[in-house]
């Protein structure tokens, strides 16, 4: 409210400070649509019973405290799954923190891990935190477990079964209370058989387990990360590119041994060497063209038993869709982006 007579200088510093707050509360809301984007359920695209089965779990087990185990292979979008995890449970507004175990060395990863005191080694010209007091209070996600030393797994399971560790170097206990998401592509049962990891961490570890499919085991989600892929693009000022039905159906076909990240690739390639323009399967690496004469049909890349719906029609086993067929189906799907 006012009083009477109006202060003009007052009634200028209550406008600014009201337009200053309106600005904040749209800014947060723009951060979290971005974080809802990058991080939310709209951060998946997926069709196929196989990512259905993850959008269900996730959902199951965000709210909860327990430890999650992604399997998959590497660009299966492991870490996305691990910040949706975090994004959509009671930890969101903590920190997420992320760490690549493979690629350290024990001496490093330990470090990074638990920090260290000041002289506790050379170079080590200050104290430093680790990853877990980082993560305090929200989320760890540990990547690549699998590639971690024997040592390194003991210290690792003293903190899961006592939630306390020492940075190197140190010798004040630290409490910590942090959520532990890990991943790995490696076949962690086979690797407790030929002793290089520890049982006991593993059925830490395994409390809920999710598998991500590799890209080949669904196929017919190409055309929808295409179009995703592309919008992306285009969201961040980096470009835009147009596909025909022939250069989507052979980039179905393709196994994509890097998966989501590899195809993330092959769509910003395309959208550099054809700016706003239309990519045909002729401007594919040779590995993704179809041979000339080669048939092109769905069930050449898809079991029949597990052809997909294009459109709102169920194609049956008995009646396989020619090359025109599915990529007019294709095309419809995907809109004005094919």
């Amino acid at each position: 409210y006012l009083t009477k007579p109006v202060n003009i200088e007052e009634l200028e510093l209550i406008l600014k400070k009201t337009w200053e707050k309106q600005l904040l509360i749209l800014q947060n809301r723009e951060l979290r649509q971005q974080l809802d984007d990058r991080y939310g359920f709209s951060g998946f695209i997926g069709n196929t019973p196989e990512m259905q089965l993850v959008f269900n779990t996730i959902t199951e087990i965000a709210p909860t405290a327990a430890t999650v185990l992604i399997y998959g292979e590497t660009g299966t979008g492991k870490e996305l799954v691990a910040n949706a995890i975090h994004h959509n449970s009671d930890r969101q507004d903590k920190p997420f923190v992320a760490l690549h175990c493979a690629s350290l060395s024990e001496g490093v990863l330990e470090s990074e891990l638990f920090g260290h005191e000041k002289g506790a080694f050379t170079g080590a010209i200050s104290t430093r935190k680790g990853r877990f007091e980082m993560a305090e209070g929200g989320t760890l996600f540990l990547d690549e477990i699998g590639d971690m030393s024997m040592p390194m797994q003991v210290k690792l399971l003293r903190v899961l079964q006592e939630r306390v560790f020492e940075r190197v170097g140190g010798s004040k206990t630290i409490k910590v209370d942090v959520r532990i998401v890990a991943a790995t592509h490696r076949n962690l049962e086979d690797a407790i058989t030929t002793e290089k990891f520890r049982e006991d961490l593993f059925y830490r570890l395994n409390v809920f387990p999710i598998n991500m499919p590799c890209l080949s085991e669904r196929q017919e989600d190409i055309p929808l990360l295409i179009e995703d892929l592309i919008k992306r693009i285009e969201h961040e000022n980096r470009g835009s590119v147009r596909l025909t039905p022939t250069a989507v159906l052979a980039m179905c076909r393709y196994r994509w041994p890097g998966n989501v990240r590899e195809l993330a690739n092959m769509i910003e390639r395309l959208a550099i060497i054809k700016p706003y323009g239309v990519a045909d399967a002729s401007d594919l690496p040779e590995k993704m063209q179809v041979q000339s004469g080669e048939p092109m049909e769905m069930s050449d890349f898809i079991p029949s038993a597990e052809l997909p719906q294009l459109g709102a029609q169920a194609v049956m086993p008995d009646a396989l869709p020619t090359a025109q067929q599915v990529s007019d189906s294709i095309a419809e799907i995907n809109g004005a982006h094919i």
